[in-house]
């Protein structure tokens, strides 16, 4: 019975939250990889990109509470992020045409897109205090558990028990699925196909008839997907506090990083594995510890 409850104990506070933030931070890794590596430069604004468009599906969430939508067991903030989705391609490709365009007629060197980037990220954050504000916000309505600790105590007689939140399994279904449409369409579409092109050599795609400003549309309407749909994911799953999604940033690089893979499907395993050392050095290990020595 101690061996089971210290497995219940592992998966509770170690392998359910590293697979809903590590399939949080998969989504902020394809869009930092794919911006790397079609644009060719690292995006430092990707963690305030995300709280952007998170901040009009917060606004959009309680604009459709006040009305009474809903979707009964299942957060109301989904109805909204297509429409959250379509602010922030708006917001990305206003950037690009008044910013980023400048630098990329020129041939400006990565790090001056990075420094560029850096200077987006502020103005991102300006904007963001300016119209909602810095305070946390929860914006998550519906059945918030699927299984409480209580109830699983009860049904299985063992005194740890597991809690599995509804946002913890939107996620890794999400995830999923948008990795698979991504691994898709980069391999299976024409147009994905295209962009693999221009990333791997840019002369020669040119060459080949590609339109690099379609290709850079492109990149930039997916990358708006990603950003959206993972920065709601997470304020889903904890909240939406705009400057926690700078703070986020960093573990983004990390599993980018980590990840390597342009197959995104199959750099998805590298992105948990990350998340899940992150877990197991977290102050969760204390209690895993305390169960082994008592």
């Amino acid at each position: 019975m101690d061996f089971l409850n210290a497995i219940i104990v592992l998966f509770n506070f170690t392998v359910i939250p590293a697979l809903a933030y590590g399939s949080q931070l998969a989504l902020g890794a394809i869009f930092v990889t794919l911006i790397y590596a079609v644009l060719r430069f690292a995006n430092f604004a990707t963690g305030d990109m995300m709280s952007f468009g998170t901040m009009f599906a917060v606004i959009l969430t309680y604009y459709f509470q006040s009305l009474g939508f809903g979707l009964g067991v299942l957060p109301t903030a989904l109805l909204t992020i297509p429409f959250a989705i379509l602010m922030m391609i708006l917001y990305m490709l206003i950037i690009d045409k008044f910013v980023f365009s400048y630098y990329r007629i020129k041939k400006s060197p990565p790090v001056q897109f990075a420094m560029v980037s850096v200077g987006v990220m502020f103005v991102t954050q300006a904007l963001i205090r300016i119209i909602i504000g810095p305070s946390d916000r929860r914006f998550l309505d519906g059945e918030k558990f699927i299984i409480k600790a209580t109830e699983f105590k009860e049904m299985t007689g063992l005194a740890e028990g597991i809690t599995l939140k509804s946002t913890q399994a939107i996620t890794i279904i999400v995830t999923l699925i948008v990795v698979s449409i991504m691994f898709w369409f980069l391999n299976r579409t024409k147009t994905g196909t295209s962009m693999r092109a221009y990333s791997d050599n840019e002369d020669l795609a040119l060459l080949s008839g590609i339109d690099p400003k379609r290709v850079v549309l492109i990149t930039w309407v997916i990358a708006g997907i990603l950003a959206t749909i993972g920065g709601v994911l997470y304020g889903l799953d904890k909240s939406y506090r705009p400057f926690v999604y700078f703070n986020n940033m960093l573990p983004i690089f990390a599993a980018a990083i980590v990840g390597g893979n342009r197959k995104s499907i199959w750099s998805l395993p590298r992105w948990i594995r990350y998340s899940f050392c992150r877990n197991i050095c977290n102050l969760r290990i204390q209690k895993i510890y305390f169960i082994s020595i008592t």
